[in-house]
């Protein structure tokens, strides 16, 4: 079987996709400003694709080692109901939002970029690392996607499970509900 097939099939059985943030949502720049006050870039068809997601039944959590208030304003606005921030330890999150919704290793999916985030890679049956992660980060995923993080990566991972999944064009979105 060919490895594009084998991450079809993986990615047919995907009930639950699990985030990082930085790097992942946003291209990994964190500007302030003179208050302190923190910015972050989000991309919209990065938003429109996870909100087609979660209209197929595909839930979707944010995991970050950060606090930010634009995360949760950000998730608020896509309608993504669980985000965990200040985590240290994200394999044990992983877990525990795992069988708090019943679900097993081969129903999970999540999105990397970075070291920390090898630790979900653990608990995931679908491990997807953005274009300019780190070198392990890549490694130890199963598909490695073209954009990077924060310019369309969450967006081509969504495409694949929905497309994976049947799911795929999704009707009756207006512009509205995109972003």
């Amino acid at each position: 079987m060919k490895v594009e097939d084998l991450i079809k099939e993986k990615a047919a059985k995907i009930k639950l996709l699990i985030l990082d943030v930085d790097g992942v949502l946003t291209n990994g720049r964190i500007t302030m400003n003179e208050r302190g006050e923190e910015v972050k870039s989000f991309n919209v068809k990065d938003g429109f694709g996870l909100k087609m997601l979660m209209s197929a039944g595909i839930e979707v959590v944010i995991i970050t080692g950060r606090q930010s208030i634009v995360v949760a304003h950000r998730a608020r606005e896509l309608g993504i109901k669980e985000v965990c921030q200040g985590v240290t330890d994200k394999r044990e999150v992983c877990r525990r939002l795992i069988d708090k919704k019943g679900l097993v290793k081969l129903e999970v999916c999540c999105i990397g970029d970075d070291l920390p985030d090898l630790s979900m890679f653990v608990e995931a049956g679908l491990r997807i690392a953005v274009a300019d992660a780190v070198k392990e980060v890549r490694e130890e995923a199963d598909f490695v996607t073209r954009k990077k993080g924060g310019y369309g990566a969450v967006r081509e991972a969504c495409e694949l499970l929905l497309k994976s999944q049947g799911a795929w064009p999704r009707i009756g979105f207006t512009e509205q509900s995109a972003d």
